[in-house]
């Protein structure tokens, strides 16, 4: 008889601790692990902000979809693959941290609740990880004893074909501590620094540099948080079928989140006591209409524009100027519910104030998305948006303009381009605790736009040096910083630059096609290995038209640079600064090629460009 499917709420902990011969397994459909440290630091600031909101209910983190299998032996994760890698890499790093804080803390009378917390956290999480009893789990560290447990069955058997580092994660888990993992996970030839690393050892690099940062108490408490007060609803199918049209269903539709509806209800309800129910009804759906045409167009949701709200108003009441006992700026957020209805509820009783302040928010960020340097900053990290939106205060919707809000965009855009390029993450005081100092002058209308420009000037001068971002530029193989590259070269030459609806990352050198050998040999690469490393370099990227694109596809350089082209397109037609300025430079060669010095040549002052615009160095 067939089983049901089976709903329940559960916490991270009982979720994770599977039974003996349980383990979870992901599909052999499934995509690679792809969580990069961005995703980590929002988990890792998420727990931490609801560690500090002293919230009594539980933090939620989504909808797990199992496929069980094999007498329910086997649970395959149909949707919720990349949030269970990323806890169990998140309980090893804490589980290796609580193994040294167990050994250092001092067994005086004050600190015996904290060694006993610690050693109670040591206990659940090698249960999870490991599926070991608890009776077997010495209370202290003991390496012989430690590696025979760590190197216990699997939790997690990756089946997926297109994950390149199969065992990556259960050679961490196997790993006694943070040295021997290092030294024993995968690394990625021809790289350097952390780029040599797989996703699976940067992010557990990350989890464990985050958990050196905290105190023995905070350690403590985040562990217990993590599997005790955080939770997923799990979703149990016996059917592989039901349960992907469970996950394609949820995926499309997405799960409902509750809190702009309640604050909404309580401005309804404090409108109709005012008398003021009609009046709040229309402008809110006049504000919904708004966000929803941005919603459309990846710019904010409901849910964004309360939190800008939220991040306004607690810049300009300059709650981020308290301190704590160390004297750093307090960077702690609550939760939207609870500003609303808990913290400043002030807010509430004047619904048509606060809800025409949004609708001119919403309108501004209307106007302004289709400004050139709009396009590009809205490309980098969203965080920027919450910063911008408290500047954005300032002004009417219909007074914005573009010199308006330049100087302070290009300033957001220098510091999320190195955010970009370092391997720490957004809640470092290199950038979260500088911004929620920099954000009650964004909001101040009496602080000038040059005071601020100077206090950008002056930390990224000082936390950071021309040549350390200039190697991290040079390595750089992602796609962001291409759409500031071109935004730069469109600048220098006085270009228009509009990023446009349809576009693609077009690889000079092509990654794939039917002449790719004879290509890389006219390139002058001597390698498979040696291509792979080059091709993706930020020299050899360019924007280029969707429709352009999709026609040229692997086309040899010059057929794509050539201006005698009658049936065909090409660069010739793009209305991109790069590929135009290719056509200029090779319109009177017979027969251009484009190699691997010229790939390393275009890097080189796409580096030199960038970084100088980072210290902002105008180009000559």
């Amino acid at each position: 008889m067939a089983k049901n499917i089976e709903p329940k709420l559960r916490k991270i902990g009982d979720y994770l601790k599977l039974e003996d011969d349980t383990i979870f397994a992901i599909p052999e459909y499934q995509r690679p692990y792809s969580w990069e440290i961005g995703h980590c630091d929002k988990l890792w600031q998420d727990i931490n902000d609801f560690i500090g909101s002293d919230s009594n209910e539980r933090y939620f983190f989504g909808t797990i979809i199992i496929n069980c299998q094999d007498d329910d032996t086997i649970f395959g994760l149909i949707d919720g693959q990349q949030r269970t890698t990323t806890f169990l890499l998140l309980l090893k790093a804490l589980l290796v941290r609580i193994n040294v804080a167990i050994g250092t803390t001092s067994q005086d009378e004050d600190s015996e609740n904290l060694c006993r917390g610690l050693k109670e956290r040591r206990r659940k999480i090698m249960g999870i990880l490991y599926k070991v009893e608890t009776e077997d789990i010495p209370d202290k560290p003991e390496f012989d004893t430690d590696r025979k447990i760590c190197n216990s069955d699997v939790i997690i058997k990756n089946c997926s074909i297109n994950e390149l580092y199969k065992n990556e994660l259960q050679t961490i888990l196997s790993s006694v501590d943070y040295v021997e993992a290092e030294a024993k996970v995968f690394k990625i030839p021809h790289k350097q620094q952390d780029n040599k690393y797989t996703n699976f050892f940067r992010n557990f690099k990350f989890f464990y540099e985050k958990a050196n940062e905290i105190s023995d108490s905070e350690l403590n408490s985040f562990a217990k948080t993590l599997t005790d007060s955080c939770e997923v609803i799990e979703i149990k199918s016996w059917k592989v079928e039901q349960a992907i049209n469970m996950f394609n269903s949820l995926n499309s539709d997405g799960l409902p989140l509750y809190d702009a509806d309640i604050i909404s209800a309580k401005l309804y309800a404090f409108a109709e006591k005012n008398k003021e129910g009609e009046e709040f009804t229309k402008l809110w759906k006049k504000m919904i209409e708004l966000i929803n045409e941005l919603k459309q167009n990846g710019i904010v949701n409901i849910d964004a524009i309360f939190m800008q709200q939220m991040y306004y108003e607690r810049a300009k009441n300059k709650e981020h100027e308290i301190v704590s006992e160390t004297g750093k700026v307090n960077v702690t957020t609550p939760g939207l519910r609870r500003y609303f209805t808990e913290i400043n509820t002030a807010l509430l009783k004047y619904p048509i104030g606060l809800c025409t302040q949004m609708i001119n928010l919403a309108k501004i960020w209307q106007k302004v998305s289709d400004y050139p340097i709009m396009q590009v900053l809205l490309k980098f990290n969203d965080n920027a948006k919450l910063f911008l939106a408290s500047y954005f205060h300032r002004f009417k919707a219909d007074e914005i303009s573009e010199e308006n809000i330049e100087d302070i965009a290009i300033c957001l855009l220098r510091l999320f381009t190195v955010l970009e390029l370092v391997d720490i993450g957004y809640s470092s005081n290199a950038f979260k605790t500088f911004l929620f100092g920099e954000i009650v002058k964004l909001a101040d209308p009496d602080i000038s736009v040059q005071t601020i420009k100077a206090d950008f000037d002056k930390h990224i001068s000082e936390k950071w040096s021309k040549e350390e971002l200039k190697k991290y530029v040079l390595e750089y193989d992602k796609n962001m910083l291409v759409y500031l590259n071109e935004y730069l070269v469109a600048k220098e030459n006085d270009f228009k630059f509009m990023l446009g609806a349809k576009y693609d990352i077009e690889h000079i050198l092509p990654v794939s096609g039917a002449n790719l050998d004879e290509i890389r040999k006219d390139a002058q690469i001597d390698s498979k290995e040696e291509f792979k490393n080059i091709v993706n370099k930020l020299g050899n990227k360019i924007l280029l038209e969707e429709k352009i694109n999709r026609a040229i596809g692997n086309e040899w350089f010059r057929t794509k640079v050539s201006t005698k082209l009658s049936s065909k397109t090409g660069y010739i037609d793009s209305c991109y600064p790069l590929a135009r300025a290719f056509v200029r430079k090779y319109e009177n060669d017979n027969k251009p090629y484009w190699c691997k010095k010229d790939i390393e040549k275009a890097t080189d002052v796409a580096s030199d460009r960038i970084v100088n615009f980072i210290f902002g160095i105008q180009a000559i």
